[in-house]
């Protein structure tokens, strides 16, 4: 390939490259995640025309108590992305994996008052406040962004199963005696769930992190 040959290619290959980024960073200032769950629509009348409404999945109102012995209820998420997950302290399984994923979370968004988590204990006979507060500690966590909830088991299972599409319940024959999925629950501001990841592995973990940015860009 001649000098002259080789400067058009280079610039061919620069021009090419510099598209594909614009390109990349267009799509990605685009995309919106997906509103997940069961839906129901409803028709109204505006200005004497018929108009179909889609009506989707909301977390409905909650009371819980967290680590520090504090009543918590949904207004505490008000106008504010969050994460959920189930767990509990003496798991022997996925929890310690869970909450070492989580810990990224938590450390990628500290201190961003537009993030918050929220993970339920499913043992809420063991894990009183004073044993999240002790758990939360060991794990590093100081403040008010990452809660640990405790509170009535038909509850937690309820708003596990129904509200954010995971299994949380009892279960004797299932190691440490509950059984519960390992995902992490992205919620948006209007408490639509927004993205379901694996959180006990790290690629489920990035892609949550990645969709919460893509989330916070939507209330730019």
């Amino acid at each position: 390939m001649n000098r002259i040959k080789q400067e058009e290619f280079y610039k061919s290959f620069i021009f090419t490259l510099l598209s594909v980024v614009i390109l990349s960073a267009c799509n990605s200032a685009e995309k919106k995640l997906p509103i997940l769950g069961e839906r129901d629509w409803t028709t109204k009348t505006v200005d004497g025309k018929e108009i179909t409404d889609t009506i989707y999945n909301q977390i409905p109102a909650f009371s819980f108590a967290n680590q520090d012995g504090d009543t918590i209820t949904e207004n505490i998420v008000k106008d504010k992305i969050y994460v959920a997950d189930f767990f509990f302290t003496t798991c022997p399984t996925i929890c310690p994996v869970m909450k070492r994923q989580m810990l990224k979370v938590y450390e990628k968004f500290k201190g961003n008052k537009d993030v918050m988590i929220l993970s339920h204990t499913i043992d809420p006979e063991h894990d009183t406040p004073q044993v999240l507060n002790k758990f939360a500690k060991d794990l590093g966590v100081t403040g008010s962004q990452w809660q640990f909830l405790t509170g009535p088991k038909e509850k937690t299972y309820e708003i596990g199963l129904k509200n954010y599409m995971v299994v949380a319940k009892e279960d004797k024959s299932a190691d440490g005696g509950f059984l519960h999925s390992g995902a992490f629950i992205l919620v948006d501001k209007a408490k639509h769930v927004r993205g379901i990841y694996d959180g006990t592995t790290e690629e489920g973990t990035k892609k949550l992190i990645a969709d919460i940015e893509i989330l916070l860009d939507e209330y730019k």
